[in-house]
C-alpha cells in the first residue's frame, strides 16, 4: 500500500499538475510575495463547483479587473471596479466585502501571512482567527460571503482554506511554500467528496461524515505513512482517481 501511494505522488506531483489546476494562479505571480499570497487567497476562495467555469471566472478577475497586479487591486479596491463580477453563491456586493476587507488587511494588519502566522501562534483556532478577522469588519454580508469564508465552527472540511495553506506552506514542484511560519508536518488534508470516497476505498478513512473530523482522522492517517510531509499525499489521491475511472 505504502509503495503504491509514494509511487502515485511521484507520477502526479509534478509541474504538469499546475495548468489544470487553480495553483497556476499563484504561480503567475510568483516573483512577488504578496501578489502571490493574494492571487492564491482569492483563487481558493473561488475554488468550487466546476473546474473550468470557475478557472475562466479568475481569469476574467486577475486579467480583466485586476490587470495581472492583485496585490495593487487589493491596496486601491473600489467596488465600481467589479462591474457585475459573481460566481455562483457570491454577488457582487460579496465579492466586494471580501475585497473591502482585504484592502484593510494589507493596508493596516500586515497581510495574510501575518493574519495567519497570528491565528497559528494564538490559543484560538488558525482557521477561527483567519474567520473572525473577516466576520468582525464584514456589513450586511450575504450568503456567498460566508460560503466563501466559511465558519469552522460549524465542523466543516475547510477545504479551501486547508488547499490555500497547503499551497503557502508546503514546498515542492507543485506548491509554492513562501510562508514557514509553520511546518509542513502540521498541515491539513483538502478535503472533498472526491478526496474522501477514495480515502475511504484505500482504507484510509472510516468516517462518514465529511467533516473536519474526518479531515484529522484522514490526515492522522497520513502522517502514519509521513511524519514529516502527509499532505503530500492529495496528489495520489488525484492519481488513484485519475488510474480508477
Amino acid at each position: 500500500m505504502i509503495t503504491q501511494i509514494d509511487e502515485l505522488v511521484k507520477t502526479y506531483e509534478t509541474t504538469d499538475f499546475i495548468k489544470d489546476d487553480p495553483i497556476q494562479f499563484p504561480h503567475r505571480y510568483i516573483k512577488t510575495k504578496e501578489d502571490c499570497e493574494i492571487a492564491g487567497f482569492i483563487a481558493s476562495l473561488l475554488a468550487y463547483g466546476n473546474r473550468k467555469v470557475f478557472i475562466s471566472k479568475l481569469n476574467t478577475l486577475f486579467e480583466e479587473i485586476a490587470q495581472n497586479e492583485p496585490y495593487n487591486f487589493i491596496l486601491n479596491f473600489e467596488p465600481k471596479i467589479l462591474n457585475n463580477f459573481n460566481y455562483r453563491f457570491g454577488t457582487v456586493e460579496d465579492f466586494a466585502q471580501v475585497f473591502a476587507i482585504m484592502r484593510q488587511l494589507y493596508s493596516k494588519d500586515g497581510g495574510l501571512e501575518e493574519l495567519f502566522k497570528f491565528g497559528y501562534n494564538s490559543k484560538n483556532s488558525m482557521f477561527s482567527t483567519v474567520t473572525d478577522y473577516f466576520y468582525s469588519r464584514a456589513e450586511n454580508a450575504g450568503q456567498g460571503f460566508y460560503f466563501m469564508i466559511p465558519n469552522p465552527q460549524k465542523g466543516g472540511a475547510m477545504k479551501r482554506m486547508c488547499m490555500f495553506l497547503r499551497w503557502m506552506i508546503r514546498k515542492g514542484p507543485v506548491d509554492l511554500g513562501i510562508w514557514n511560519f509553520m511546518p509542513q508536518s502540521e498541515l491539513y488534508i483538502p478535503l472533498d467528496t472526491h478526496v474522501a470516497r477514495l480515502s475511504r476505498e484505500m482504507g484510509l478513512l472510516k468516517r462518514n461524515s465529511n467533516d473536519f473530523k474526518a479531515v484529522i482522522e484522514l490526515t492522522e492517517n497520513l502522517r502514519k505513512l509521513d511524519p514529516q510531509d502527509p499532505i503530500k499525499y492529495d496528489f495520489a489521491m488525484f492519481g488513484y482517481g485519475v488510474n480508477n475511472k
